[in-house]
């Protein structure tokens, strides 16, 4: 992953993570993003609607930082980088998935959670990663206790993560950012509740600034 990339999703602090079931919420969903002042989305493909939704997200908001989440397979990953995203985050570590994101030059953030994962990754030659599921796995002090003997890797908590304990892993050196879905919850796209998750976001926008 591009150093440059990384400094992007730093300044946004917290990525939230979106599922979401019909594409035509995609475009007033990044609109309560952008409008209320974090423009990036991590849409999962855990739905159908995932690669329509990236797609129209990019297309109604180009500056927007828009990554693919839970990409499983080299299928997936064109299917994203086709619909426009920047970035594909995976809830594991595939070394097939990264070595092809790595020859079509496709960032990837792949998921670990012990000292054996991050050594695999190390050896593929990444050094930011997502730690998953963050809260299940140990949480705050599982980050610090990995990050102690790996000085040159940075994490991306996500996974239980929630205005009540994110400033805690913020707060960790070479923790990058976290992923949330607590401002983008599934409910309230479903009610399409724009207006509440744009508070929501403005919100954490304000709290990590």
């Amino acid at each position: 992953m591009s150093q440059s990339l990384i400094e992007r999703l730093q300044q946004f602090r917290v990525i939230p993570v979106i599922q979401i079931d019909h594409p035509e919420d995609a475009e007033p969903l990044a609109k309560a993003l952008v409008e209320n002042g974090l423009p990036v989305a991590e849409v999962t493909f855990r739905t159908q609607a995932a690669r329509e939704a990236i797609a129209r997200m990019r297309q109604a908001y180009p500056q927007m930082c828009i990554g693919a989440g839970t990409v499983l397979n080299a299928q997936q990953v064109d299917s994203a980088k086709q619909a426009g995203a920047e970035f594909v985050v995976a809830p594991g570590l595939n070394p097939n998935t990264v070595k092809y994101c790595q020859s079509i030059n496709m960032p990837i953030v792949p998921g670990v959670n012990n000292p054996s994962q991050i050594e695999q990754g190390l050896e593929l030659g990444l050094t930011f990663m997502k730690f998953f599921p963050a809260e299940a796995s140990g949480g705050v002090a599982m980050v610090k206790a990995l990050l102690a003997p790996y000085v040159n890797v940075s994490l991306m908590p996500t996974g239980g993560v929630n205005e009540a304990n994110v400033d805690d892993y913020l707060s960790i050196e070479r923790v990058i950012c976290c992923g949330g879905t607590w401002m983008v919850s599934p409910a309230l796209i479903k009610q399409k509740n724009w207006q509440e998750i744009g508070r929501l976001v403005a919100e954490v926008v304000s709290k990590t600034a």
